[in-house]
């Protein structure tokens, strides 16, 4: 068990990047947030996680063989019909890499941070958006399949920078992929207890 505890934070060590918790009502997640990659992107998460922004959303559109989409505030309630149009206060926060300050702006948004060539693939975290530039906020999506197609760097009109990695918990993260759902909204809410950071 120790063995496989250590292996599983191993990208911690080797990298430098915080471990990002996921408590769900089916289970734990963890993932490694690549900071050292997309600095802006990794902070604007981080900083809504250790305010308690995350707390009690529910995951309002899962796809088996997709991915799964969280983060919208208006999902507290997880039957809204405004579930995934939310986003966080504008505001500030730090940038965890520069020491600098970051904003959020027109509706909780920040700024597109296409810098770094990490594809789509399955246990990514991936920024969510309106499909318009500078749209991503507070919503992302854990890939459970290889969506190349979401790439930054790929033909078309989806931009979704990857901001993570699963590390242990990515049969959690399959298994609520495959939940019954109704218009893609799980039939039986699963919620975030919580999202700790650790290793900043």
């Amino acid at each position: 068990m120790a063995s496989r505890g250590d292996r599983s934070r191993s990208p911690k060590r080797s990298s430098g990047n915080p471990i990002a918790t996921f408590e769900t009502t089916m289970g734990n997640i963890e993932a490694e947030i690549y900071l050292d990659r997309v600095p802006i992107t990794a902070s604007s998460f981080i900083d809504l996680c250790q305010s308690g922004f995350y707390e009690g959303v529910h995951f309002h559109r899962v796809i088996p063989g997709f991915m799964n989409q969280f983060g919208c505030p208006n999902a507290k309630d997880p039957k809204s019909r405004r579930a995934g149009t939310g986003g966080p206060p504008d505001g500030k926060f730090k940038n965890l890499k520069t020491g600098g300050m970051e904003k959020r702006s027109n509706g909780g948004n920040a700024s597109d941070e296409n810098i770094s060539r990490d594809t789509n693939a399955p246990g990514t975290l991936s920024m969510a958006n309106t499909g318009s530039p500078n749209s991503g906020g507070s919503q992302f999506f854990m890939n459970v399949a290889d969506n190349r197609n979401l790439d930054w760097f790929s033909p078309g009109q989806s931009k979704h920078p990857v901001f993570g990695k699963i590390t242990k918990g990515m049969d959690v993260a399959v298994a609520i992929s495959k939940v019954k759902t109704r218009d893609d909204n799980p039939v039986q809410p699963i919620c975030m207890k919580r999202i700790t950071v650790t290793g900043l």
